[in-house]
């Protein structure tokens, strides 16, 4: 395959959980990745977590844990999210990932050999939760300007990188590639209030805090996490300063970083300025997405106005989320997200436009002509508009999605499904059926109408990969590429037909919209109002329970109770302290598999670290029965 397609996240910040204006970009940038593989192209869709910096380090700590540990957890939180919403990433890097800690200090090695970084002092204002310097006359009201919070003073030996040496070369380089930075008004943005006042030398190292990548010939300095975290779009696919790798030198430079507006400055300023100091292309595009907006307001964990898209996609389904997001953020525009939106949506366009089209459809096949997709018969003007509408609306859909104006792209498949409601209206089947003479025309209606509802389910299989298939599966569609789009009457007839499924039920707005304010509530007040020994299941939904093989087991010294066991979950091996030893001996152990609380705050009993907790059941008062598990589950299988 010649044509290639390489797409990147942002990686996200490893602090805490996600919640759904961050997921909108990995939803986004995976629509794009599937939507390019069906245009035939080679997709490598690299996504991660960025996990350095003084902020991680503070939250681990105020949590009694080591970053990494802390890392470990909200990664694979956040890794367990992008799974869940069903995003086909090929790569999932993490920024504690040693080939990737091995790199950033060559490269950060090189650009010092090079002359581009220089030891210096750095005295001025530091925000932690964005990671960001600033200076006096940057400050606004004194607070930092991205994010409005306090920023402390700092002042410290610094490694610095010469920005301003590469000023005019970027600038040319923007004037030069008129789509480098997308949406336009994204580039002026970047231009008039940064490039055009002048770039000073950036900090890339810090000595205050230890978690970070340590710079390679000085160890008391850490990487400044933006240099960490941006290589991480060639690291991730095998960049070395000493030896690139193949897939290196196969797909770069990338064709689409996807980022949000708000960290524009880094991907537009410091990372293209990054590659041109290391003499490597710059990427073909930059694309700055806009924000999703709970209402009117930025989501905020003070005001309370956060959702998740995990959460959602269970009030909903993923693929309703998927296409939510996909179909009201705009282009350039920041897009809105509430539960009664996402209602309206689902009924509105899902059950009443989508589902609706695809039920009756399908139910008028299976009682007119049993089940058979018929071959069409007489045609009229009517059908040659529908077949021309079709046909018009794939090629509008794939300009606009080459364009990355998914909404757009979306509005038009949701036309075509409108127009064939509307054509169902026209066609008048259900009289066509009384009289014997217009069942070839009928034939024609029905055969038309599953035609379109092919197009309409390939066109949404990169918004809503499950409903897609769902869709072209009721139809019994084998031709379901793009290339099949580019005429009507793919579809074969005389195929028979399963009893339609409904896609999408109309949801009682007012019952669902209580459901969610009784979840909500739960969620806020935990199980204060119940009995003690009841919870939610979103309670029981934040316990992970993994299979672990034991693999060393022995005796703590200070303890009469105490058994150490090395345990192995499949990708992770850990340690657990288990109060068990007055019912086995350690040789009793081993080799058996277990079920670990894996989630539990790491905490340490008579010096030894434990890092979850053995389920084992009181079978009577004096006796204590370890769960064991069958031997033929995988380790690290999830208990449900």
């Amino acid at each position: 395959m010649d044509k290639k397609f390489y797409i990147t996240t942002a990686i996200t910040y490893a602090s805490r959980k996600p919640h759904v204006g961050n997921t909108y970009e990995i939803i986004f940038s995976d629509a794009i990745a599937r939507f390019k593989r069906m245009q035939g192209y080679d997709v490598h869709f690299c996504t991660g977590t960025d996990e350095h910096g003084q902020k991680i380090e503070e939250l681990a700590k105020k949590e009694g844990i080591a970053p990494q540990k802390y890392v470990d957890m909200i990664s694979s939180q956040i890794k367990g999210i992008w799974d869940k919403m069903n995003t086909s990433y090929d790569t999932f890097i993490r920024t504690t990932d040693k080939y990737h800690v091995d790199v950033v200090q060559k490269i950060f090695k090189k650009l010092y050999d090079k002359g581009d970084i220089y030891l210096s002092k750095y005295e001025g204002w530091y925000c932690i939760p964005c990671e960001s310097f600033w200076t006096d006359s940057q400050l606004v009201d004194g607070k930092c300007p991205d994010c409005h919070r306090k920023v402390n003073r700092t002042k410290e030996d610094a490694y610095f990188f010469k920005m301003s040496k590469y000023q005019g070369q970027l600038i040319q380089h923007i004037k030069n590639n008129v789509e480098f930075i997308m949406p336009k008004s994204r580039e002026n943005e970047i231009i008039n209030n940064f490039l055009k006042p002048g770039l000073q030398d950036l900090c890339i190292s810090r000595n205050s805090f230890k978690w970070g990548i340590p710079v390679s010939f000085d160890p008391d300095h850490v990487v400044y996490v933006w240099l960490d975290a941006l290589v991480n779009y060639i690291t991730a696919i095998g960049y070395d300063p000493d030896n690139p790798s193949g897939k290196f030198k196969d797909i770069w430079p990338a064709d689409l970083h996807v980022i949000g507006k708000d960290i524009l400055r880094f991907h537009t300023i410091y990372w293209p300025i990054i590659l041109m100091a290391l003499d490597l292309p710059l990427p073909k595009q930059i694309f700055g997405h806009p924000w999703l907006l709970a209402g009117e307001s930025k989501m905020s964990k003070s005001v309370g106005n956060v959702m998740y898209a995990d959460d959602l996609s269970e009030l909903f389904s993923v693929d309703a989320i998927r296409f939510y997001l996909l179909s009201s953020m705009p282009y350039s525009h920041d897009g809105s997200i509430t539960y009664d939106t996402i209602i309206s949506t689902w009924n509105s366009e899902l059950a009443n436009t989508l589902g609706n089209l695809v039920k009756r459809t399908c139910d008028m096949i299976c009682k007119y002509f049993d089940g058979v997709i018929p071959e069409v018969g007489v045609e009229t003007e009517l059908d040659d508009e529908l077949k021309a509408f079709a046909i018009s609306s794939f090629e509008k859909y794939e300009k606009l999605m080459d364009e990355y104006k998914v909404s757009d792209a979306i509005f038009i498949v949701m036309s075509l499904a409108r127009r064939s409601n509307k054509y169902i209206d026209e066609s008048t089947p259900w009289l066509l059926i009384k009289n014997e003479q217009d069942h070839v025309r009928l034939q024609t209606v029905l055969y038309n109408l599953m035609e379109c509802i092919r197009f309409i389910g390939v066109m949404l299989k990169p918004i809503m990969p499950k409903v897609a298939e769902d869709i072209l599966k009721q139809i019994c569609s084998c031709d379901n590429d793009f290339n099949s789009l580019k005429q009507f009457g793919i579809l074969k007839s005389g195929i028979k037909i399963e009893k339609p499924q409904i896609l999408f039920n109309r949801i009682d707005e007012e019952k669902k919209l209580k459901e969610i304010e009784q979840l909500n509530k739960e969620s806020k007040t935990g199980s204060e109002n119940l009995p003690e020994n009841i919870i939610t299941i979103k309670d029981f939904s934040k316990v992970s329970l993994k299979v672990f093989e034991v693999l060393e087991c022995e005796k703590i010294k200070k303890s009469k109770k105490l058994l150490k066991l090395r345990l192995d979950g499949g990708n992770e091996q850990r340690q657990v302290v288990s109060g068990i030893s007055d019912w086995y001996e350690p040789e009793d152990l081993i080799g058996k598999k277990v079920i670990v609380v894996a989630n539990l705050k790491p905490v340490k009993l008579c010096g030894e670290e434990s890092q979850g907790m053995i389920l084992a059941a009181d079978a009577s008062e004096d006796y204590v029965k370890v769960i064991f598990v069958d031997s033929s589950v995988p380790n690290g299988s999830e208990i449900h």
